[in-house]
């Protein structure tokens, strides 16, 4: 049985140390062949690293690491070409002289590796260009250029938007040198987690030719459900798949969904053990911010429907929630809508590991409270045994428990937003069916919750405490929400919940079902 390559990045090393490897090499051959200058979006611990290793193999021509996968016989051994590497994955690049230093170090072993000699500048962009120039002299061939993690540096610092700005532009000026450069180039590819705009970091840089929704390319980084079943089928004897695709499949580049490479080795290094192994690896405090910055209305994010220009691009001083969301993999393509000739993406959370442990952390964020474990499972339990009056008591202690910090110098206490957040976000969390924003013919519900046979339709109210009047379910009422899903064969259940703007909590809850 092959060893599992965990946190291994380097392709000579998993085809020479008996580690299991899903041969991408046919659409590195596409690839390559087809052009010559791209750029690739993954979110982290995809196999974007080992990717580009893979590609440094090839082309300084190491047949023998090649030996039977699907461009061993379809590739000329004989032409080779120098590789320059620039990463920058490793550590955090916190100010200007972080980055100037790790370039510096970058240039020497470039340097060092292919035997170049360069004059000593203070400047980084002619450091890149004279490497470029030279190298291409000295081996009379043009050169490949591989950067792994082209925006690590912004992303390092993107709650910090005056740093970010700063790396931005450097990184801007740095790039800049591959499009003067062309003529000394023959192959160049670059990934990050994110796509920033054009004008901010690849000004100039236009010949990159943009990969990461193009379905051709969409399963060149991840396992495919024909990966896990070929190379990884003496791993997951005896694993139910159809609970392994809930738990860790979903992700979609606009072809086949995929897997994350890290999720399925940690899976089966510990035992087939279910666990949030990807999202454990990266704390999203950055999009927690966010969120607090844009007062966001996180029920949005069901049936999310973007462009592709806003699903793409976004800057460190104009950030779009929604856009980041995608290309870090909290949220994934589910569907595309075409209208009027335009296409429209309709995104959702990937799978069950994304949409459970990232509303754990909204829950902690919205809440601050320890026990968010204790009331979601009480929550659930009494929607599962339709026990309402445990539903109302554990919702109360929820909202009692929030600290009066949370309404110090805002008004949240008055919108039916912040309450529904808070009520989606725990919701969600449960991993089950929830339709936040549901539309029917006659308005928009606030909540439908799906749980084995029965239907919740909430709907949610901010009142002055004297003046309830149970308006919620009267409105759930009078509006019909019910009818769309008495077809169904289910038994429903009408919530309305009014809450107090001077207690902060919990003043009316009714059911009818």
């Amino acid at each position: 049985m092959k060893k599992l390559p965990i946190g291994i990045q380097t392709f000579e090393k998993i085809r020479t140390g008996n580690y299991a490897y899903v041969d991408k090499t046919k659409i590195l051959l596409t690839l390559v062949e087809k052009g010559q200058a791209y750029f690739l979006s993954r979110p982290r611990r995809f196999g974007k690293s080992l990717f580009l290793s893979t590609l440094k193999a090839l082309f300084e021509g190491q047949k023998h690491l090649f030996q039977d996968l699907y461009i061993e016989k379809r590739w000329n051994w004989q032409k080779t070409y120098p590789v320059i590497e620039i990463s920058f994955a490793d550590g955090l690049l916190r100010t200007e002289k972080d980055i100037q230093d790790r370039l510096k170090i970058i240039f020497k072993e470039n340097q060092r590796k292919l035997d170049v000699t360069c004059d000593k500048t203070n400047n980084i962009r002619e450091d890149l260009r004279e490497l470029i120039i030279k190298t291409s002299e000295k081996y009379q061939q043009n050169v490949v250029v591989l950067v792994d993690e082209y925006d690590k540096p912004m992303l390092d610092n993107i709650s910090d938007p005056k740093t970010a700005c700063l790396m931005r532009d450097i990184l801007r000026d740095f790039y800049s040198v591959l499009k003067g450069a062309d003529p000394y180039l023959h192959f160049v590819f670059l990934t990050g987690v994110s796509k920033f705009s054009k004008v901010s970091v690849f000004s100039g840089l236009n010949n990159l030719e943009d990969i990461s929704l193009m379905p051709t390319f969409a399963t060149i980084c991840g396992y495919t459900q024909a990966d896990l079943e070929n190379t990884f089928n003496s791993h997951l004897q005896n694993v139910n798949m159809k609970r392994l695709k809930k738990w860790y499949n979903g992700y979609n580049f606009l072809g086949e969904s995929i897997y994350n490479p890290f999720d399925i080795l940690l899976f089966i290094s510990n035992d087939h053990h279910y666990e949030n192994y990807w999202f454990s690896t990266g704390t999203p405090t950055f999009l927690i911010e966010l969120i607090k910055q844009q007062q966001y209305y996180l029920p949005m994010l069901d049936n999310l429907t973007l462009d592709k220009s806003a699903l793409e691009v976004f800057d460190v001083d104009q950030m779009s929630f929604e856009a980041i969301l995608f290309q870090t993999g909290y949220l994934t393509i589910k569907k595309v809508i075409t209208k009027r000739e335009e296409k429209l993406y309709r995104l959702d959370y990937p799978n069950y590991e994304v949409q459970v442990a990232f509303n754990n952390s909204l829950i902690q964020y919205l809440t601050q409270d320890q026990r968010k474990t204790q009331y979601k499972n009480d929550c659930l339990d009494a929607l599962y045994n339709t026990d309402f009056s445990a539903l109302e008591r554990t919702l109360k202690a929820l909202f009692a428990s929030i600290p009066y910090q949370n309404f110090t110098n805002n008004t949240l206490q008055n919108y039916e937003g912040y309450y529904a957040s808070i009520i989606y976000t725990y919701f969600k969390s449960f991993g089950e069916n929830l339709i936040a924003e549901d539309n029917t013919n006659h308005g928009r519900i606030d909540l439908t919750l799906k749980i084995e046979n029965k239907i919740y339709i909430f709907e949610f109210k901010v009142v002055d405490e004297d003046t309830s009047k149970n308006s919620a379910i009267q409105q759930i009422k009078e509006k019909g929400y019910a009818d769309k899903y008495k077809n169904d064969n289910v038994t429903i259940y009408l919530v309305g919940i009014e809450f107090s703007r001077e207690k902060r909590n919990i003043v009316g809850f009714e059911v009818v079902g």
